[in-house]
C-alpha cells in the first residue's frame, strides 16, 4: 500500500514547501510541486526511485534509519527538518521539508496512532505554519492546519460544517460543483484574505475540496503585486529601448482572437510573411493594421534588418519627397551638408509600411511606383541611382478602388501593391472574440496603471458583445481602461462600470429636443443602414434586401450620408 493516496497528495501540492516522503526501503513516493522546483528535478521520473539514486548525498535514510528527527538544520539557502515517520509504534517511513526562508517551529515529533496517510498530511501542514483546510463533499471539515485555526479562533473545527468555521467561505460549493477557484478575495475574522479552493477527486470523482489562504492580509498581497508591478515596468522600459526605431515590435503571438474570421486571417497572415510580394492590408480603423505588418515582418527572412513605418497621412506634401527618398547637400534651403538618408534607404534589405496609403499625393504616388518597378531611387537634388531592397507593406481604411474612381489614386500603383491583400475583420464579425480580447485588454491596462483587477463579469461580457464598436478594438479599449478607473472596492468589471450607451444594449434614445423631425428621422436612417452592413458583411445585394430598398437605392443614400468607403471595406 502507498504511503500516500492522491485525496492527499493534492493537498501536499498546494504547499510552497518542498517535501519529499520516502518508504521503509528508501523508494520516494512523494516530491511535490515546490521541492521540484527548488531542487530542479522532474517528480514524474523521480518517483519510485531510491533516493540516492536521485540525491546521492542525501541524509534522509540515515533518519529513518535511526529514527530519530532533526529540524531547522541549515544547509545552503534551505532550512531543514528531516525525521522519521512512526505509526503506531513501527516506523514506516521518513519525511523531508525544507525552505529557502527559515520558519518558525520547524521541529516536530512525527508519531501518531491513526491513518498513515493521515498522520503524514497533519504533520506537514502544521510544520510548514500554512493556512490549509480539508473538507469531504459535504462541506464537513476533515483537517485543519494549526496556522487556520489561530486564524479563524477555532481550537476544534473537526467535524463541523466549514460555514461554521470559517465566515464568507465557498469551500463546500467546491466540493459540490467540482470547480477550481483561484485568486478569491475573502473576508474572515477580521482578515481581508486572498485564498484558493481546490477540489478533490479520486477514480474522476468529487469527493471533497482544499482550500488555503494564499496571502493572510491583503495589504500584504498589494505590497507584492506593486513590486511585480514595478519589475514588469522596468522590463518593458528596457524592451521599448531595444526595439526602438527601424525595429518591428509585434510578432503574431501578441495577435488575439481564435474565432472563425480571425482564424482565417491569421492563416493568410503567416502565409504571406513566408513569401516576398507586396502586402495591402485593408480594413476599418482599430482592427489591428500596424500589427500584422510588425507581425509579417518578423515571421519573414527579413526579421533581422530594419522594419520601417512612415504615416503617409502626417508628412506634408511638400517634405513627403526628401522624407521618403532623402536629399543631397543644397538640395534645399536649411538642407543639411551631408545630405540625408530617406525612408526607403534605412529600410533597404527590410521592410517599409506605408500606413494610410490613401492619403499619399498623387505626385508621389507616380515616383513610389517608379521605386516598386526598378528597385531604386534618387535622392532629392541628386543624380546618383540607389539600388534599393525594400519589401511593401501597404495599410489603409479607405477604399482604394473608390478612390481610383475619384481620381485620387494610381491604378497602377494599386496593382503593384495589392499583390497579396489581408483584410482584416471589424470587431462586430468577430463577437466570439470579445471575451478574450476584453480580458487581454483588461491585464495590459492594470499592467500599466498598476491596478489589481481578477476579471469581467459574465454580465458585462453580455453587454459588449451586443454592441457594435464602430471604432474597434481601439474603443473596446477605451472601454475597458474606463472600467478599470472606475472600480473601487471591486475587483472584477460589472455592468455598472460600462458606458450607458453599452449598458442601454444599442437601443439608442433620439429626442427631438434642439433637433428638427428631420434630423432625427435621418440619424436613424443612418444608424439602421450602418447597422445592417455590419450584419450582411458589406453585402450590398442582402442589405438592400433587408432594409426593402433597391440596390440603386441603397447606393444613393450610402452617397447620401457618405458611408460608402465604410460599406466597401467590409
Amino acid at each position: 500500500m502507498d504511503i500516500i493516496n492522491d485525496y492527499y497528495n493534492e493537498v501536499i501540492c498546494s504547499i510552497n514547501e518542498g517535501v519529499i516522503v520516502i518508504d521503509n526501503k528508501g523508494i520516494i513516493k512523494i516530491i511535490n510541486k515546490a521541492a521540484e522546483k527548488m531542487l530542479r528535478v522532474n517528480a514524474e521520473d523521480s518517483i519510485e526511485k531510491n533516493i540516492l539514486d536521485i540525491f546521492p548525498h542525501s541524509e534522509l535514510l540515515k533518519v529513518f534509519e535511526k529514527g530519530e528527527t532533526k529540524g531547522n538544520i541549515k544547509e545552503g539557502k534551505f532550512i531543514v527538518t528531516r525525521s522519521a515517520i512512526t505509526v503506531k509504534g513501527e516506523v514506516i517511513g521518513a519525511l523531508q521539508i525544507f525552505s529557502e526562508e527559515k520558519e518558525d517551529n520547524l521541529f516536530v515529533n512525527l508519531q501518531d496512532d491513526g491513518d498513515d496517510s493521515e498522520s503524514i498530511l497533519n504533520t506537514i501542514i502544521n510544520t510548514v505554519n500554512e493556512c490549509v483546510v480539508v473538507v469531504n463533499k459535504n462541506g464537513i471539515i476533515t483537517m485543519m492546519s494549526n496556522a487556520y485555526k489561530e486564524l479563524v479562533n477555532c481550537k476544534s473545527p473537526e467535524g463541523k460544517h466549514v460555514t461554521q468555521v470559517i465566515e464568507n467561505t465557498k469551500l463546500h460549493i467546491v466540493a459540490k460543483t467540482g470547480e477550481k477557484q483561484f485568486g478569491e478575495l475573502q473576508e474572515a475574522n477580521g482578515h481581508k484574505m486572498i485564498s484558493m479552493r481546490v477540489p478533490i477527486k479520486e477514480q474522476g470523482k468529487v469527493v471533497g475540496a482544499i482550500g488555503k489562504v494564499m496571502f493572510k492580509d491583503l495589504s500584504n498581497f498589494k505590497i507584492l503585486s506593486n513590486k511585480l508591478w514595478n519589475l514588469e515596468k522596468e522590463v518593458e522600459y528596457y524592451k521599448n529601448e531595444l526595439c526602438g526605431d527601424g525595429k518591428a515590435i509585434y510578432t503574431f503571438r501578441n495577435i488575439i482572437g481564435h474565432g472563425v474570421k480571425s482564424r482565417e486571417v491569421m492563416k493568410m497572415a503567416k502565409r504571406v510573411a513566408k513569401i516576398e510580394s507586396n502586402v495591402l492590408i485593408t480594413g476599418e480603423s482599430g482592427t489591428g493594421k500596424e500589427l500584422f505588418a510588425h507581425s509579417i515582418h518578423n515571421a519573414s527572412r527579413r526579421c533581422l534588418k530594419p522594419f520601417v513605418k512612415i504615416n503617409c497621412g502626417a508628412i506634408p506634401a511638400e517634405l513627403f519627397e526628401s522624407e521618403m527618398f532623402g536629399y543631397e547637400e543644397g538640395a534645399f534651403t536649411g538642407a543639411k551638408r551631408s545630405g540625408k538618408k530617406g525612408k526607403f534607404e534605412h529600410a533597404n534589405g527590410g521592410t517599409i509600411l506605408l500606413d494610410e496609403i490613401g492619403d499619399m499625393p498623387m505626385n508621389m504616388q507616380v515616383k513610389l511606383l517608379r521605386v516598386i518597378q526598378e528597385k531604386e531611387l534618387v535622392r532629392v537634388g541628386g543624380n546618383n541611382v540607389i539600388k534599393v531592397d525594400v519589401r511593401i507593406i501597404a495599410s489603409t481604411n479607405k477604399s482604394l478602388e473608390g478612390l481610383i474612381k475619384d481620381g485620387k489614386f494610381r491604378e497602377d500603383l494599386y496593382y503593384r501593391l495589392d499583390v497579396m491583400h489581408l483584410k482584416l475583420p471589424s470587431l462586430r464579425e468577430r463577437t466570439e472574440d470579445i471575451e478574450e480580447l476584453s480580458n487581454e485588454l483588461r491585464k495590459k491596462i492594470s499592467k500599466k496603471y498598476g491596478v489589481y483587477s481578477e476579471g469581467i463579469s459574465s454580465e458585462a461580457i453580455d453587454y459588449l458583445k451586443s454592441y457594435s464598436w464602430p471604432g474597434n478594438i481601439r474603443q473596446l479599449e477605451n472601454v475597458i481602461e474606463r472600467a478599470i478607473n472606475l472600480l473601487d472596492a471591486e475587483l472584477c468589471i460589472m455592468p455598472r462600470h460600462l458606458p450607458e450607451k453599452i449598458i442601454k444594449n444599442n437601443i439608442k434614445k433620439y429626442s427631438l429636443e434642439n433637433n428638427y423631425l428631420k434630423d432625427v428621422v435621418e440619424t436613424i436612417e443612418k444608424d439602421l443602414i450602418m447597422e445592417c452592413i455590419g450584419k450582411t458583411g458589406g453585402n450590398k445585394r442582402e442589405t438592400a434586401k433587408r432594409l426593402g430598398l433597391s440596390r440603386a437605392g441603397l447606393y444613393k443614400k450610402l452617397n447620401r450620408y457618405n458611408l460608402m468607403e465604410i460599406a466597401n471595406l467590409q
